[in-house]
């Protein structure tokens, strides 16, 4: 069932907060480092990448040395706005050690919600996309709250990778988290938990069994990515979670590897 997965052209990767931070709130320079070199591998082989980047406060934490994640918003916007300025940079580094060229998007919902500002969107990123260019997206926390009579903000950037799979008709979400899949439970707390190789519809079991919170960095949950997952599987594509420690393998799940969970229609 997974051997579509070899010819994929146009892919969206998500990579969470955990995958970039360190357990102790260190940047992760490795983990940085072998994602730009796995996708620029891929835009060398001729695919299309869109990196969708959660960790600005989780970088913004590191830099300004604050332990816990705030709870003021006023405050996360500001840790935010610190840590979307260093994390590009970072980047930007990292990636030109490959010679591939990234650039930044940041969106808000009203902005995909309108459809004029959501034509403008896709216009941006077809046209990075056909420059070779691997587009960065992230939610701009520093806008992005809910205020007034409509909504700003995504909720996570789960939720906003599936929105960008779906506006940019990718073959593929793959998205890379700290656990190796989607469980039947919590397989920290349950040993017997079984991972899911395969799920082609989501229904209320599933989600029962998708309870937690993300980590002290990021916000999302296996909830979001349930939610995200029946996005994509509502656009009739397919998504992967898999661990993103270490990100190559991303080369394992586009070889067709059984690794991860893959939601796909049957």
């Amino acid at each position: 069932m997974r051997d579509f997965l070899r010819s994929v052209n146009r892919i969206v990767v998500k990579i969470g907060t955990s995958s970039l931070i360190h357990p102790n709130g260190k940047i992760n320079f490795a983990g940085i480092d072998q994602l730009a070199f796995v996708l620029t591998d891929l835009c060398n082989q001729g695919k299309e990448i869109i990196l969708v980047s959660s960790g600005a406060i989780g970088v913004g934490m590191d830099k300004l040395s604050i332990p816990e994640r705030p709870q003021d918003i006023p405050i996360q916007q500001a840790v935010a706005a610190v840590g979307q300025s260093e994390l590009m940079h970072i980047y930007n580094q990292r990636f030109l050690v490959y010679s591939q060229q990234t650039a930044q998007v940041l969106l808000t919902r009203d902005v995909v919600d309108f459809p004029e500002s959501r034509k403008n969107v896709i216009n941006t990123l077809e046209q990075l996309l056909s420059m070779g260019i691997v587009p960065i997206i992230n939610e701009n926390d520093t806008v992005a709250v809910d205020e007034m009579d409509h909504t700003r903000k995504f909720g996570d950037n789960d939720e906003l990778s599936a929105i960008v799979a779906q506006l940019m008709d990718a073959d593929v979400l793959i998205m890379l988290s700290d656990i190796d899949g989607f469980y039947s439970d919590n397989p920290s707390k349950n040993k017997q938990a079984v991972l899911y190789s395969t799920i082609s519809t989501i229904n209320q079991t599933l989600m029962e069994q998708a309870s937690g919170e993300g980590s002290r960095f990021g916000t999302g949950g296996m909830a979001s990515k349930l939610r995200a997952a029946q996005r994509v599987l509502d656009s009739n594509s397919a998504m992967v979670l898999a661990n993103g420690k270490p990100p190559r393998i991303i080369f394992d799940i586009l070889a067709g590897v059984d690794v991860g969970t893959l939601f796909k229609e049957a």
